[in-house]
């Protein structure tokens, strides 16, 4: 029996407050997960010469677990444009340990990643016991995608839209605008209720309108959105590099495991193995060198394009928030702006998600940097290209991106 309007609507409303339960739970358990590993490594700082070990493992366990799920994000993608089956469960426990692998050895990686494929992962599950149609599981993997992203970064209006806005470069998709709504806040709300760790950076003091200044914002969204897509096509080329010379799977996150040992001893600081926040909350207020993106940048193509877990967002923030600050040397904008301004456009351009990462800006860095954060984002987008960090994201103009 065909169910009516509003039991239809009932029906997914209930299912994205259980969407948003879930995903709060699994990004709350996660932050505090990788909390802990990073306390750890910081606190042994020797663990991070074990990372080809780590590297193995991680490659094992996919291999022998995992072939299914080691796409992350662009299975959930692929599933979300042309449903199919749902996502296995275990893809969930496998970011996770994934991850937290990656960050107790000092891989350089993010975490939001991580929250998303969770998120959309337990929101699939849904779909047998609520009897989903395949419509009805694309709202779920949207609505678990977004909440995931919101719940971790702890912004729930950007979590909202991250999930629609990412499916298709240059279009946002309004699938279930009330429906990703509801499991962006439960979930923010969840974290918020168990206390989750998240990173704080404060409202930036924004300077006063000039036509100088937003002349400024614009050309460092330019320089972001170049930026984004050579992070891009460096990560993509060392994940071609690595499938063209290396046919045993753990063998690439070993190799790509010792070579960030050998560069992380060559720079001698370790300041940029795991995330990074220390250096990213430093950008707000100093004035950074412009070698700080450049090896963030590198060290991160070679962890993920080997095959280590975590995602991008954290290291695209660390590169644009370094990389906006060191533009203050010669463009007249006040530190933090510029911090926070690459911040966010940054992995605005990398990801095709200008309007999302905007609305991230205000609601971390307050509603005045809303207009220069829009310019920045969709500048950066303009100039990344099409092809981001997620290959499997649709053109509006054609059917698969190159």
């Amino acid at each position: 029996m065909k169910e009516s309007g509003f039991t239809a609507y009932a029906k997914t409303t209930l299912m994205s407050v259980i969407v948003g339960v879930l995903a709060g739970i699994a990004a709350t358990v996660f932050l505090y997960s990788l909390d802990l590993a990073t306390r750890v490594r910081l606190a042994h700082p020797d663990l991070i010469y074990f990372l080809p070990l780590g590297g193995l493992a991680l490659g094992w366990l996919y291999s022998t677990y995992g072939k299914d799920v080691a796409a992350g994000n662009n299975l959930i993608l692929q599933e979300i444009h042309d449903p199919k089956k749902v996502l296995p469960l275990r893809m969930a426990p496998l970011v996770l340990a994934g991850t937290l692998v990656t960050h107790l050895f000092g891989g350089s990686a993010g975490r939001e990643g991580t929250a998303v494929q969770m998120g959309a992962t337990l929101a699939d599950q849904l779909a047998a016991p609520f009897k989903a149609s395949a419509a009805q599981r694309k709202i779920l993997l949207v609505a678990g995608a977004g909440a995931g992203f919101g719940a971790a970064v702890g912004a729930p209006w950007a979590g909202m839209i991250f999930g629609m806005e990412v499916i298709r470069v240059g279009r946002l998709q309004l699938i279930a605008p009330f429906e990703c709504f509801v499991a962006s806040f439960v979930a923010y709300l969840t974290t918020r209720i168990f206390e989750a760790p998240h990173s704080l950076f404060g409202h930036v003091t924004v300077q006063a309108f000039s036509l100088p200044l937003c002349a400024s914002v614009l050309a460092a969204g330019i320089l972001f959105g170049l930026c984004a897509r050579g992070f891009s096509a460096l990560t993509h080329g060392v994940e071609a590099l690595q499938r063209k010379y290396i046919s045993y799977p753990p063998l690439k996150p070993f190799i790509g495991g010792s070579i960030l040992v050998a560069l992380f001893w060559l720079e001698g600081s370790f300041r940029f193995t795991g995330l990074g926040i220390d250096s990213i909350q430093r950008s707000f207020s100093e004035t950074m060198s412009f070698a700080d993106p450049i090896k963030k940048a590198l060290f991160t193509a070679i962890t993920l394009g080997t095959g280590f877990k975590g995602g991008e967002f954290v290291p695209l923030v660390f590169v644009g928030s370094t990389l906006g600050s060191a533009l203050t040397q010669f463009l007249p904008m006040a530190t933090g702006l510029a911090a926070a301004l690459g911040f966010a456009a940054v992995f605005a351009g990398a990801s095709n998600t200008p309007l999302a990462c905007s609305i991230m800006a205000a609601e971390l860095f307050g509603i005045s940097i809303a207009p220069y954060a829009l310019v920045a984002c969709f500048a950066s987008f303009y100039v990344s290209g099409r092809s981001g960090i997620y290959r499997a994201q649709k053109n509006r103009d054609r059917k698969r991106l190159p």
